[in-house]
């Protein structure tokens, strides 16, 4: 029970959607350099390219990009079929691609709700049932394939801006994934959640540069995420020491949501 056997990821092939910038890149990262082929996703494809050869340059394991645009429904079944004919088989999947809508509640459009929900929760879903054949194919009884679904905070707490779409969305996912692990824990596939609080992205970088010192103050740790945290979370949930979480959402946060406001 060292800790090379209980967090290994080596040789472990990869998918994380919106691998390119923000979270999924910080988790690309982590992959990588723990000798794992990783296989970033997203619409962005100078993005992608450009983070793979930074990630390369990093050594042990490798990455590699399908271009996908996760917003059109036929782009999951081409990504799932493009990673099919590569590997023919998927260790772990990272649902990491999100979207976000803010606007005051008076004027919250419709169009958001479709957006949000599309992207957050009906495309993973998808995208999870597209690879759950190479995730069947990838899995042993000592070793399952993982599917982690990166959640919010803001999904198990109410949020102070006006996000009504992403926040629902994010607590619909950390559902879904608890779903997702009672369906596909008998098929060798764990399922499980990081809710994640604030960490330097492009969906955050707006609002830390307006509130960071504030954000922080509410925070027990007295800081944001950095990128061995997010990374550091998933490694341990990819390796052997991980192998029996199923059905988990785990509050990477530093205590937010345990912080008493009175």
């Amino acid at each position: 029970m060292d800790i090379p056997t209980l967090f290994s990821v080596k040789d472990k092939i990869i998918l994380i959607t919106g691998g390119a910038k923000g979270i999924g890149r910080m988790i690309s990262q982590g992959f990588v350099q723990n000798g794992a082929t990783v296989y970033i996703s997203s619409r962005d494809a100078k993005a992608c390219a450009q983070a793979c050869t930074e990630l390369n340059a990093l050594g042990q394991g490798r990455a590699e990009y399908i271009t996908a645009d996760l917003y059109k429904e036929e782009d999951v079944q081409k990504l799932a079929e493009e990673l099919g004919k590569r590997e023919g088989k998927l260790h772990v999947l990272i649902n990491n691609s999100g979207s976000n809508w803010g606007e005051s509640y008076d004027t919250y459009p419709a169009a958001a709700w479709d957006r949000v929900l599309n992207l957050n929760l009906k495309r993973v879903f998808q995208l999870t049932q597209a690879v759950t054949p190479l995730l069947e194919s990838a899995s042993t009884k000592a070793d399952p394939s993982r599917i982690i679904n990166i959640g919010s905070i803001d999904g198990l707490r109410v949020p102070s801006l006006s996000t009504f779409a992403y926040s629902a969305s994010k607590a619909g996912l950390h559902h879904l994934s608890r779903v997702l692990a009672s369906h596909l824990g008998p098929r060798g596939i764990t399922s499980n959640t990081i809710a994640c609080g604030p960490f330097e992205s492009k969906m955050m970088k707006a609002t830390l540069d307006l509130y960071k010192d504030v954000i922080e103050e509410g925070i027990p740790m007295g800081r944001i995420g950095s990128k061995e945290d997010v990374a550091g979370t998933c490694l341990w949930l990819s390796g052997r020491a991980g192998a029996w979480v199923n059905g988990a959402t785990i509050a990477l946060d530093g205590g937010t949501v345990v912080q008493s406001k009175l």
